[in-house]
């Protein structure tokens, strides 16, 4: 297989053209540096969950200091700076559902799914512990829940057409390669500060299961957590298939990179 990939002139060009872009992709491509990507998904989803579980937390520690606005912001710029340092590492999944959905569009391998998801679990954890061991037990820890008022099922709709926009905005700039650069970066974040401008007090605007998972295990009160699981994956799956339909099948050169969809070679579907 691998001469076949070398004497290939289109995986040949196409490769040639991923070196030029991404100067270390080929030592990412590296299974041995599997550990490095799943560092930088975990240290990423940390971050993300100190910030976005953080500002409910430090909101209750301070008396209302913080504004929703404020709140909801803080996460979408977190993800921003998250893409641009470490997008090129493991492609700045952070998020089981974004994980389910490049595997789903043909550009992430199945055998590195549970490793991801794994560990997007574990730091949303380690984030929550931490807030808990600074702060204590206060602000329900940042948990995502149905508003006052809100049904289940309605918090779950919500969750699944924000995910679908998305998820939408990260298949369509990673077809471009572009899910580990500044328009992408820019593009997700603004996304996902303006889905929480709107919709923070139907659902918490989680769109992402680890996000709701960390606060949930440290309370212990996984009552509502189905909303904020099968709300992300349905509408990851939906955003799957408006992909296919504007823009064809995944597997390009441009989503493979943007997902470290290869171990080997960039160009060859896993």
């Amino acid at each position: 297989m691998a001469s076949e990939l070398h004497t290939n002139p289109a995986h040949s060009a196409r490769a040639a053209l991923l070196a030029l872009e991404y100067p270390g992709t080929r030592d990412f491509d590296d299974p041995s540096l599997e550990w490095r990507r799943l560092f930088s998904e975990l240290l990423g989803t940390f971050m993300l969950v100190l910030v976005g579980a953080g500002g409910a937390v430090v909101d209750a520690q301070s008396h209302g200091a913080i504004e929703r606005g404020a709140a909801v912001t803080a996460p979408g710029l977190m993800v921003l700076a998250i893409i641009l340092f470490m997008g090129a590492v493991s492609g700045a999944h952070l998020n089981p559902a974004v994980t389910f959905a490049f595997w789903l569009r043909g550009d992430f391998p199945v055998k590195r799914v549970p490793g991801y998801i794994v560990v997007q679990l574990i730091g949303a954890s380690l984030a929550c512990l931490f807030l808990r061991a600074v702060f204590g037990n206060i602000g329900n820890l940042g948990a995502t829940l149905p508003g006052p008022g809100v049904d289940d099922w309605q918090a779950m709709l919500i969750e699944l057409v924000l995910t679908v926009g998305l998820v939408s905005t990260i298949l369509g700039t990673a077809s471009r390669a572009q899910n580990v650069g500044p328009l992408a970066a820019l593009g997700v974040g603004s996304y996902i500060i303006l889905a929480g401008l709107w919709s923070s007090p139907i659902s918490g605007a989680s769109m992402n299961p680890a996000r709701s998972f960390g606060p949930d295990l440290v309370r212990g009160d996984f009552s509502s957590y189905w909303v904020y699981l099968a709300g992300p994956l349905a509408g990851a799956a939906i955003a799957v298939g408006i992909a296919f339909v504007l823009r064809g099948r995944g597997g390009d050169a441009g989503g493979l990179a943007a997902a470290r969809g290869a171990l080997e070679d960039p160009a060859e579907p896993a």
